[in-house]
């Protein structure tokens, strides 16, 4: 009925039986989302045991969804009201929405961060939503792709088609791709790319940024049509993974100094906020950092490659937190080889788990992970992959992943 309503002002929702339906919470919660015509709503809910899981969980879905406007008490308040079983309410004003969707595409601007509970599941087929035809230069085809970031709305794929010294853009599939940067053969022209590693999208240029790994440089590129050349942000730099904060800070991963410097778009130098204490495994350092993300605390989380973990650095901190793997190389679920990675609003890390050709979800505190799709081996069915490299996950929590050495994106519907 709320789907259907199209003129619907002002709801009170009273939940008096208990929280325990995940399914009905999550599909509430889309239905929000997209309706246009409530102006404020109302959400009460009683009988929180803080004991219970689901309804543990689903409260932080609550705090964490970008189109609630705000909790009227804090999270420690929060905690005492549902020990004793008391209300809380939401509110959420319409004509506030466009500046709350700004903030939610500012807290990962190239980037949709959803909140995925702890016991999605995903198909364990993937359909090929880009490439798949085989290595090559045309463009229905790619060539040891690297990294890839979602746009939502259009349902696009920016990817890094990184021997194809290119950026190619996709629409979900169809057959062909469109080259939107480099392409020119690999280069250190500006209109020329180098074996590009990564890629995010700043909204408030509407540009791309590029990491251009093998010249050494971070590029931007504008996303307005008929551009034919990028502009130098960062040089000398052996670059390999990017991430933006909401304060739009730049942060690049040095695989060459094993560190992470965060810049301010316009300064050239940064400054190193993870590891450069040499090439090491020791808790201030790094061998070979790839890819990263950052969340919202302008926690770091980097893909700590040669040391077979994946580290979260907090802000100012000296050292890092082994947030997965550790363990050295191999297949065991405590072991992991890293690439891509995300993490979602609760903090459950998603890795490439490059050579053990699956992707892993490591939550909280955990250690081990858990296989969510792959694990079968290398190859190219359905259910595998042969070196899977960049992950990302849309607003419907659908998982894609880049298959390198299969030069094609999957998507794995949640189900």
């Amino acid at each position: 009925m709320l789907k259907n309503n199209k003129i619907l002002h002002d709801i009170d929702l009273m939940d008096l039986a208990d929280f325990e339906d995940e399914t009905f919470v999550i599909n509430l919660l889309r239905i929000l989302r997209d309706h246009k015509s409530i102006k404020l709503l109302s959400l009460h809910i009683q009988g929180i045991r803080p004991s219970d899981q689901i309804e543990s969980h689903l409260i932080k879905s609550l705090q964490s969804d970008h189109f609630m406007r705000r909790l009227y008490e804090d999270k420690t308040q929060l905690q005492l009201l549902y020990d004793s079983g008391s209300l809380i309410q939401l509110k959420f004003y319409e004509q506030e929405r466009s500046n709350m969707m700004l903030n939610e595409t500012s807290e990962q601007p190239h980037r949709v961060v959803p909140t995925i509970p702890d016991n999605a599941r995903w198909a364990q087929n993937g359909v090929t939503v880009a490439g798949g035809h085989g290595e090559g230069s045309t463009n229905n085809k790619l060539c040891s792709p690297y990294f890839l970031c979602v746009v939502d709305d259009d349902q696009i794929g920016i990817i890094a088609d990184t021997w194809n010294h290119r950026i190619i853009q996709w629409k979900f599939g169809k057959r062909n791709g469109q080259v939107i940067a480099g392409g020119n053969g690999n280069g250190n022209r500006l209109d020329q790319l180098h074996c590009p590693t990564d890629i995010l999208i700043d909204k408030e240029t509407n540009s791309f940024i590029i990491c251009d790994r093998n010249n050494r440089r971070v590029v931007r590129w504008s996303r307005h049509d008929g551009t034919t050349r990028g502009e130098i942000l960062i040089d000398s730099t052996h670059c390999y993974g990017l991430a933006m904060d909401d304060q739009r800070y730049l942060y690049v991963s040095d695989f060459e100094k094993h560190e992470v410097r965060r810049y301010q778009l316009g300064d050239k130098n940064g400054i190193r906020i993870a590891g450069g204490n040499g090439r090491g495994d020791d808790l201030n350092q790094f061998n070979y950092p790839t890819h990263l993300f950052v969340d919202r605390q302008q926690s770091v989380y980097v893909s700590d490659w040669h040391n077979h973990r994946v580290m979260k650095w907090i802000k100012g901190a000296k050292e890092g937190i082994v947030v997965a793997g550790g363990q050295g190389y191999g297949s065991e679920l405590t072991q992991v080889y890293p690439v891509g990675l995300f993490v979602d609003t609760l903090g459950t890390v998603y890795v490439a788990d490059e050579q053990n050709h699956r992707v892993a979800r490591w939550p909280q505190g955990a250690k081990q992970g858990t296989v969510i799709v792959g694990g079968h081996g290398s190859g190219a069915e359905a259910n595998q992959f042969i070196y899977p490299n960049g992950l990302s996950f849309d607003c419907h929590n659908n998982l894609y992943v880049v298959d390198k050495d299969n030069n094609r994106v999957q998507r794995f519907s949640l189900e």
